[in-house]
């Protein structure tokens, strides 16, 4: 339970990598309003997503394909308001613990699938879809 005594600054980068849960939401299309600045989801997923394991199919390579990809860190954790509430880096910097379904916890991937809180079943691919508006959901928040 490395993340019960250990800062984000602290955790090697196996320690971690092994704290996002596999629910896919941060590779969700999102749409920002240039007036309000607020954020909306969609529920369109990078083509990169598999749909099924909600794992980026080319995680170390994911720059060379999608270059707008955002790497998480404690530097920019703070910046990225659209990491949705239940993501681990966002609770553990929040001062929260994991939550009962992350793998971590329950010692099984698809307990992330099985609490519904992955995009599994929810998503499409972007290679389905063409005006992001038609897609905006508001489950990804939550």
């Amino acid at each position: 339970m490395f993340w019960k005594t250990k800062s984000l600054n602290q955790m090697t980068r196996a320690e971690w990598e092994s704290l996002c849960d596999g629910c896919g939401k941060c590779c969700l299309s999102k749409l920002e309003d240039d007036e309000t600045r607020e954020i909306y989801f969609t529920n369109v997923a990078c083509r990169l997503l598999d749909l099924h394991t909600c794992r980026c199919v080319s995680y170390s390579d994911r720059k060379r394909f999608v270059p707008d990809c955002q790497t998480l860190s404690p530097k920019n954790l703070d910046k990225l308001s659209w990491l949705p509430e239940t993501c681990a880096y966002r609770l553990l910097s929040k001062g929260e613990d994991l939550k009962w379904w992350h793998p971590l916890v329950s010692g099984d991937s698809e307990t992330v699938h099985q609490a519904s809180v992955s995009v599994r079943g929810r998503a499409v691919s972007e290679r389905e879809t063409k005006n992001l508006d038609d897609y905006i959901v508001s489950w990804p928040e939550r």
